[in-house]
């Protein structure tokens, strides 16, 4: 947990039995790949906490630095999806029939509305007010991903992989 709230350039690395670790997020963040061949579920569900897009352009260089750890951070997600996706459409097109590549249901529970617009600051922020909002933000939006689209996990993807990860 301490690692996983550790920013590269914000702190020092969190030393656990002799070895550093940061963030994960420059890595690889959420690797879904050993969900795929290390679980028999076919459902994956994403819990998406930094916004794939934003509408405003950033312009300080507070800004764009926090735009750039947003987009370091999605682009492994990115480019799992993006795999996933092609196997998926190889699947569909008939292409790949015998078995070998697996079909995966994405599932996306996500409040880019909200995250979106919280400055660059609110990543520091330890305000028990401002994480209890948060925390609330993501029972609402579970809540509603479950009221919605509970009934579609074993059946079909409840995310457009095209539309959202493309």
């Amino acid at each position: 947990m301490l690692a996983s709230a550790c920013l590269p350039f914000l702190f020092q690395a969190v030393e656990i039995d002799r070895e550093a670790y940061w963030d994960g997020g420059y890595a690889g963040n959420p690797p879904i790949f050993p969900l795929i061949y290390n679980c028999s579920s076919s459902d994956v569900v994403i819990v998406q906490l930094s916004p794939m897009r934003r509408e405003e352009l950033p312009l300080s260089s507070l800004e764009i630095l926090n735009r750039v750890n947003e987009i370091s951070f999605n682009s492994s997600l990115l480019r799992e999806m993006r795999a996933i996706r092609f196997v998926t459409q190889l699947i569909d097109d008939g292409t790949v029939v015998d078995g070998s590549l697996r079909r995966m249901r994405i599932h996306t529970i996500a409040a880019d509305d909200v995250i979106a617009k919280l400055s660059v600051a609110s990543k520091l922020d330890a305000d028990w007010a401002f994480l209890t909002s948060l925390r609330d933000t993501g029972r609402e939006r579970a809540e509603q991903w479950l009221d919605t689209r509970f009934d579609r996990i074993g059946v079909e993807s409840t995310v457009d992989l095209q539309s959202v990860y493309m």
